[in-house]
């Protein structure tokens, strides 16, 4: 089955950096975009960034310039380096593709941007 397990997450001072991991198994990977999206506390989930399988990135305005998503096709993996992180990108981050018709999540990972 479809799984997608995220890794990287934790705790970082303001200005500083984290690289997340989306590990994808039970799907052929480099057929489908892939996209990261968050969600902090009492607020609704938010795409943050998507690549597609041609390589055609998109951001939300609010990471543009401090995050790359990137994807590894060998690796079935895809990336999300965040730098000049800011205590406003505070949430747990989830890995998504839309496979089939069907939305599939991972279990997310929380990321706290805090001095």
């Amino acid at each position: 089955q479809v799984q997608l397990v995220e890794s990287g997450g934790g705790l970082v001072q303001p200005g500083g950096s984290l690289r997340l991991s989306c590990a994808a198994s039970g799907f052929i990977f480099s057929w489908y975009d892939m996209s990261w999206y968050r969600q902090a506390p009492g607020k609704e989930r938010e795409l943050v960034a998507t690549i597609t399988i041609s390589g055609r990135i998109n951001y939300a305005d609010s990471v543009k310039g401090r995050f790359t998503i990137s994807r590894d096709n060998a690796k079935n993996t895809v990336y999300l380096q965040m730098n000049s992180l800011k205590p406003e990108d505070t949430a747990v981050y989830y890995c998504n593709a839309l496979i089939g018709g069907r939305s599939e999540w991972g279990q997310g990972t929380q990321v706290t941007v805090s001095s």
